[in-house]
């Protein structure tokens, strides 16, 4: 119920669309049963042959009803399914927002394949709790209250008989079949899972392959495909038991009322011209309940979508910033320190940092070295904001990092990563999401400072190729420098790069060293690395071993004396 409530809290915008479907779609039951009732009302009628002028108010009161259903039909079709894109919209916002505050830092806590479910498949399932769920109750009480005093117009005992059939088939029906073929798998489950392996086995492909594990892989996605399709065959068979049920109820409520119409006209209480049009009126109510037999699977089905949906969204961020204000002041100046900070992740109890101490003046360049696992990555991660440090400052400006708010942070700092994200787009077009309203002049000024040219020019079309998903058509220096780009593009004054050349080539790592050299060039730098090339130039370089600060000094300094870092150069050299 607490689900169901959270989530009609984002309709609440729509409800004027809504509440004006719900009475379209009443005009168009309302308009088919008028079209039933005046059609047989006039051959009923025409038996007993009245005036030709009597017969024209008749047929053009038919002819009213087939017309206004075909434009109440549309009206509410396209009422009721603006108002679901609408708010299926809303609720794509939503938790898209949600998800780009748990960047990057919780969201390591999931799979790309249950992210992917979420976002697409029970968002969109959540639009049911409107179309499939909100609606038919609304519109099945206003066609029988309708119909109850129409009816009450001729008989009591027409009205009555009416509402016990209405209410069976509307109360009855639904949680009968939910009691016989109760299931005990969840769709939405079901279909996660199988999502979150096909994303792995494709993302694999090349190492499933190269080990002949393909059938075996094949055989496990069959399995859940198999365990998904008998959940979803159960869901059928509910669904189609049920409309045969509630076709017999109305079929019954229809010779019900037709038995009991006859009855009426032989104790003379009901002109026999009503038979055939408060039968056929009474059949045609019923389409107000069809959709009612599907309500209960359709409301377990978006609950269990909208609780992996809240479950995402209810996620605390790593770092909640407060928005920026308009008393912000530009900061003073770019100097960068950091004063005994400690950090342990959430689900560890082994501090990955403790007791860091740097101070990076404005244009200084400072080189973060140590074995892998010895807290490069978390430093660097930490002072880009990625995670909310307790122990300890990081100060910019003289401000502290937490209190900056996201816009201030991303113009302050820039990274370029190991695993930089292309995008399936241009290259043109990923370079300018550093800066979408960029010139072409800032443009190709970024990409000759990227040293990118000479690799445009093999390409056919330049900075207009397209280069696949995640940048697959790419080298790995190239994309490197694409990453490199968007820096010089953005222009930020304070620069992290975080093993910007793992797993380049001798010869291509050079190439991308030139470029960082010239991307360091008048702006504070971070050189976060575990091979120990292009530090000769640093201001500082900070060996760290197992979270902490194991020695400090200039490149040449370090290498004159015994010291970790000896040891190091010595064994990458």
């Amino acid at each position: 119920m607490k689900t169901t409530f959270r989530l009609a809290k984002l309709r609440v915008p729509y409800w004027k669309l809504i509440v004006l479907g719900v009475l379209l779609a009443f005009l168009t039951i309302s308009s088919n049963m008028g079209l039933l009732i005046a059609s047989a009302f006039l051959l009923s009628w025409s038996a007993l042959k009245p005036s030709v002028m009597d017969l024209m108010k008749l047929i053009a009161t038919v002819r009213f009803f087939g017309l206004s259903r075909a434009v109440f039909r549309y009206g509410e079709r396209y009422t009721t399914h603006q108002a679901a894109l609408a708010i299926l919209g809303n609720i794509r916002n939503w938790v898209y927002l949600a998800l780009a505050s748990l960047s990057p830092g919780q969201l390591q806590n999931y799979h790309s394949g249950q992210l992917l479910s979420r976002l697409v498949t029970d968002v969109e399932k959540l639009q049911e709790i409107y179309l499939r769920v909100l609606l038919p109750p609304l519109i099945a009480l206003l066609v029988f209250i309708a119909t109850f005093v129409f009816l009450l117009q001729f008989h009591w005992s027409l009205a009555i008989f009416f509402a016990c059939l209405y209410f069976l088939a509307a109360l009855g029906i639904p949680l009968l079949v939910k009691r016989l073929t109760k299931s005990k798998t969840d769709l939405t489950r079901s279909r996660e899972l199988l999502n979150t392996y096909l994303t792995d086995s494709i993302k694999g492909l090349t190492e499933i392959t190269a080990f002949r594990r393909a059938s075996d892989t094949i055989e496990i996605a069959a399995g859940q495909d198999n365990s998904l399709t008998r959940w979803q065959n159960q869901l059928a068979s509910r669904n189609a038991l049920t409309g045969t049920l509630t076709q017999l109820i109305s079929h019954l409520a229809m010779y019900t009322t037709l038995l009991l119409a006859v009855y009426l006209v032989s104790k003379g209480e009901l002109k026999g011209i009503w038979i055939a049009p408060l039968a056929l009126g009474v059949l045609a109510s019923f389409e107000a309940v069809q959709n009612l037999a599907h309500i209960i699977p359709n409301l377990e089905d978006s609950i269990s979508a909208g609780k992996r949906v809240l479950e995402l969204v209810d996620t605390p961020p790593a770092v909640i910033r407060p928005h920026l204000e308009e008393t912000w002041l530009p900061l003073p100046n770019y100097n960068l320190a950091v004063n005994n900070l400690s950090f342990t992740y959430p689900d560890s109890n082994q501090p990955a940092l403790e007791g860091i101490n740097l101070y990076l003046h404005h244009g200084n360049k400072i080189g973060i070295v140590g074995a892998s696992g010895s807290g490069k990555s978390t430093l660097a991660h930490l002072l880009l904001g990625f995670w909310r440090y307790e122990e300890g400052s990081i100060m910019i400006g003289g401000r502290e990092l937490n209190s900056f708010p996201e816009e201030i942070l991303w113009s302050t700092l820039g990274i370029v990563s190991r695993q930089t994200y292309l995008f399936n787009a241009t290259i043109k077009e990923n370079i300018l999401l550093a800066k979408p309203d960029a010139t072409e002049e800032e443009l190709l000024k970024a990409v000759a400072k990227a040293q990118l040219i000479p690799h445009l020019e093999k390409l056919p079309k330049g900075l207009d190729t397209k280069i696949g998903e995640d940048g697959w058509k790419l080298s790995g220096g190239q994309r490197q420098l694409v990453a490199l780009a968007r820096i010089f593009l953005s222009n930020p004054p304070i620069l992290i790069l975080d093993e910007a050349t793992e797993g380049l080539d001798p010869i291509t790592e050079q190439e991308v060293l030139i470029a960082v050299k010239e991307l360091m060039e008048h702006r504070s730098a971070i050189f976060v690395t575990h091979r120990l090339l292009g530090l000769e130039e640093m201001d500082e370089i900070i060996v760290l071993a197992q979270g902490k600060i194991a020695e400090k000094g200039r490149h040449q300094d370090l290498i004159n004396k015994p010291s970790l870092y000896r040891k190091m150069y010595q064994a990458t050299n």
